[in-house]
């Protein structure tokens, strides 16, 4: 299984995912701030990896806090609290772990324990959300790798890996799960403009793990549905309503479009804490605006007119009638989502 995050004794270790696949670079947090500093530069990406990311970096920041007084210990880590909740907003799982941990802290305090016991605490609740996310992870693989016919050709947008969880992932969870039941997979992995998360993270992983991957292009999808060349698609997301609207990296809901438009099933494989039923529909989700320098440049080298205006949208939102199937550790939920979603959260 691909290292993602861990918890060490120097600090949150995880590796740099804008390296990849050039160099594998492992970076060593050592603070909270440093942590939040890895999540909104994107060294770490992918909704639930960002989730067990920020719990860590809650443990690591108290860890290290020297505040004197029940009142100041609590006042540190609300500022760690509120500096993680600023870096990425889309992704719900940020949230779902930043509220987990505020609740073990309470409930710490409110039981009598001393910063140095809260301290072990807040350690033990993010090592035990890092491993229920692999958990999750396996278990969708093995609820999503039962959708998948016995000769597939799978379309996919972006990372949902590995690199983008604790471990195993969602959406390729779903493919290495088809695997593990010997279907025979084979993987078209879209490019995902401008980050390219799916030709530099999803062919890496899959290659690593010997799966047969082509990268293609964003804009090369409706041909090849076209063709007959895609048999299914499936995709993870940050942040599904309550009424079964899905936000995910850009570009997804264009896929989702194709798809219903050439008869082929849309999944979408994501935890249940990526689900969150107080957002009523995508028309409430708040959408990321990424830097311009991810579209201007790649590298050092800068690609558009200087005077020409970006927009750099980093998710957008797939309405719920293109989604085929949901895929959580807890099983596979279908349409209405607003009766099926409050079940696979019951």
């Amino acid at each position: 299984m691909l290292p993602t995050v861990d918890w060490t004794a120097d600090g949150v270790v995880m590796i740099d995912q804008r390296k990849l696949p050039g160099a594998e670079v492992y970076v060593t947090c050592r603070t909270a701030a440093e942590v939040a500093k890895a999540i909104k530069t994107m060294v770490i990406r992918g909704a639930p990896a960002i989730g067990v990311a920020a719990a860590m970096g809650l443990a690591l920041g108290m860890k290290k806090s020297r505040a004197t007084g029940t009142v100041k210990f609590a006042a540190e880590f609300q500022k760690a609290c509120d500096l993680m909740a600023s870096t990425r907003p889309t992704a719900v799982n940020l949230f779902w772990a930043i509220d987990r941990m505020k609740r073990c802290f309470g409930a710490a305090a409110r039981a009598g324990a001393s910063a140095d016991e809260i301290k072990v605490r807040l350690e033990a609740e993010a090592r035990a959300i890092h491993d229920e996310d692999v958990a999750a992870c396996r278990a969708i693989g093995r609820f999503g790798g039962e959708l998948v016919p016995e000769r597939a050709r799978i379309l996919t947008h972006c990372n949902a890996g590995a690199l983008a969880t604790a471990g195993y992932g969602t959406a390729l969870g779903v493919i290495r799960g088809a695997v593990e039941l010997g279907r025979q997979v084979s993987v078209f992995a879209d490019e995902t403009r401008p980050f390219l998360q799916g030709a530099r993270l999803t062919a890496w992983e899959l290659t690593h793990d010997g799966i047969d991957t082509t990268v293609i292009t964003d804009n090369m999808a409706a041909t090849f549905m076209r063709q007959g060349l895609i048999d299914l698609v499936v995709v993870g997301a940050d942040r599904i309503a309550a009424n079964g609207d899905v936000a995910n990296k850009v570009g997804t809901y264009g896929v989702a479009v194709l798809a219903r438009e050439h008869g082929i099933p849309f999944y979408v494989a994501a935890p249940s804490s990526t689900l969150d039923l107080a957002t009523p529909s995508g028309a409430e989700i708040p959408i990321e605006e990424r830097p311009e320098r991810e579209v201007t440049h790649v590298g050092t080298t800068r690609l558009t007119p200087a005077a020409a205006k970006i927009r750099n949208p980093a998710f957008d939102v797939t309405p719920a009638r293109f989604v085929t199937a949901i895929v959580t550790e807890r099983g596979v939920w279908r349409a209405p989502y607003e009766e099926s979603l409050r079940q696979a959260t019951a």
